[in-house]
C-alpha cells in the first residue's frame, strides 16, 4: 500500500522519566519516592545538573537541566542517584527492539524516544489506537516501564500529542482534529520553540499555537528569518518529514594523494598528524568514540595495503590515532616511495549527549 506522506499514521513513543524510571525498576523500594538522577548534590554545594527525575520529584519543582544545588534546596530528602549510562543504554536497546517489531518504518531519535510509521499496515485510527495500546503493554511487560504515545498524521503532531497525558499516556489526533488539538496549546509545545523564542513570540502577542497559525507568515519571516516559515507550518500541523531510519556511521577516514611521492619518515609522520586532525574533528562533530585505527598505503607502483589495530576500549584520544598510525606504518618503511597515505577510525560508539552535557558541569 503506497500512501502519501500527508496521509500516513505516525506514532511518537516517549518513555516516562526514563533514567529515574529505570532506577526505580532496579530498586523497587524507591517507588513513590522523589528520585533525582544526576550529579552529586554534595549537600547543596554540587556544581552539576539534574539529568532527569521522577514525577514525585517534579511535584517539588525539580526538572531536568536544573542545577543540582537548586534541586537539593527544593527537596533535600529526595533520593539522589548518579547517572548509570550503561544500564540506560542497555534498557534503551531492548525497548527499541520491541518497538521496531510494530513499525513499517522506524526512527530512534534519542535514548528514550522513537517514531513509528504504521501507515502501510494500519488502515484507520481505531486500529492505530489498538496497536498503540498493545505497544504500551509490550514495553511494560518486557521492560517493566511505562511509555506515552502520540498517534497522529505526522511527526510534529505525534510528538506534541505524546507529551500531553504523561505519564503512561495515549493521545490520538485524527487529521480532522488537528486544528482543535493544536490551537489552544501554548506555543512552547512546538519542538524548537524554547526559552529564547517563546518570549519573542509573546512580545508580539503570540502565546498559543492557534495565534501562531493565524499570524502573517511574511511578518514572521521578517522577524525570525526562515524559522518563521517553519514555525508557521508546524503551527498549522504541516510536517512533511518522513519517519526514516538514520544511517549509522560505520567509519570516518581521510587520505591524501601527493603530487610527488614521499619516503621521508618525518614528512610521513607530519602527514599522519594532519590527516588525524581531520578525522578527529569529524569524530568530535559527530560525537563518536572509536576502537579501531586503520591506515591505507599506496606505493608509487600502485601497490595498495591496509592495516588496522583494535583497542580494548573505545576512546576519543587524538594522540592514540597518531601513535597507532605511525606504528602500523613501520611495516612499510624502507620498502619504497608512497603516493598516497590514509587514516581512518571504525568500530564507533556514539557518545550520549546528556552524558557529555553533564560532564561539562561535574
Amino acid at each position: 500500500m503506497n500512501k502519501s506522506p500527508h496521509s500516513r499514521i505516525t506514532m511518537h513513543v516517549d518513555m516516562d522519566s526514563f533514567y529515574s524510571s529505570v532506577e526505580v525498576r532496579e530498586q523497587p523500594e524507591l517507588k513513590g519516592l522523589p528520585v533525582v538522577v544526576g550529579s552529586d548534590p554534595k549537600g547543596g554545594k554540587g556544581r552539576g545538573v539534574v539529568s532527569t527525575c521522577s514525577y514525585e520529584a517534579r511535584k517539588f519543582g525539580i526538572h531536568s537541566a536544573m542545577p543540582i544545588s537548586r534541586a537539593y534546596r527544593l527537596c533535600p530528602e529526595a533520593i539522589y542517584l548518579p547517572v548509570n549510562m550503561s544500564l540506560y543504554k542497555e534498557t534503551s536497546d531492548n525497548i527499541m527492539e520491541v518497538l521496531r517489531i510494530f513499525a513499517d518504518r522506524f526512527q530512534q531519535v534519542s535514548v528514550d524516544e522513537a517514531y513509528l510509521d504504521v501507515g502501510d499496515s494500519i488502515e484507520d485510527y481505531l486500529s492505530a489506537t489498538l496497536l498503540a495500546r498493545k505497544i504500551k503493554r509490550e514495553v511494560l511487560s518486557k521492560q517493566g516501564l511505562t511509555c506515552s504515545i502520540g498517534v497522529a498524521p505526522n511527526k510534529v503532531i505525534a510528538k506534541i500529542a505524546s507529551d500531553i497525558n504523561k505519564p503512561d499516556g495515549l493521545t490520538v489526533v485524527r487529521p480532522e482534529e488537528t486544528e482543535s488539538f493544536l490551537h489552544p496549546l501554548c506555543v512552547s509545545r512546538i519542538p524548537g520553540i524554547g526559552k529564547k523564542t517563546q518570549p519573542m513570540l509573546e512580545d508580539i502577542g503570540i502565546n498559543t499555537i492557534g495565534k501562531l497559525a493565524m499570524a502573517d507568515v511574511q511578518f514572521l519571516i521578517s522577524r525570525f528569518g526562515k524559522y518563521g516559515l517553519v514555525m508557521h507550518q508546524l503551527a498549522n500541523g504541516i510536517d512533511i518529514r518522513q519517519v526514516k531510519e538514520k544511517e549509522e556511521v560505520k567509519s570516518i577516514s581521510t587520505e591524501d594523494t601527493f603530487d610527488e611521492d614521499i619516503s621521508d619518515p618525518e614528512l610521513i609522520t607530519g602527514v599522519f598528524c594532519e590527516l588525524t586532525g581531520k578525522v578527529h574533528a569529524e569524530l568530535t562533530k559527530k560525537k563518536f568514540r572509536f576502537r579501531t585505527v586503520s591506515i591505507r598505503v599506496r606505493f608509487d607502483d600502485f601497490r595498495t595495503y591496509t592495516r588496522a589495530k583494535t583497542l580494548h576500549a573505545a576512546t576519543t584520544d587524538k594522540m592514540s590515532i597518531i601513535k597507532i598510525a605511525v606504528e602500523l606504518m613501520e611495516e612499510f618503511m624502507g620498502r619504497g616511495r608512497f603516493r598516497l597515505l590514509g587514516v581512518g577510525v571504525s568500530k564507533l560508539e556514539r557518545i550520549d549527549e546528556m552524558q557529555t552535557f553533564l560532564s561539562d558541569f561535574c
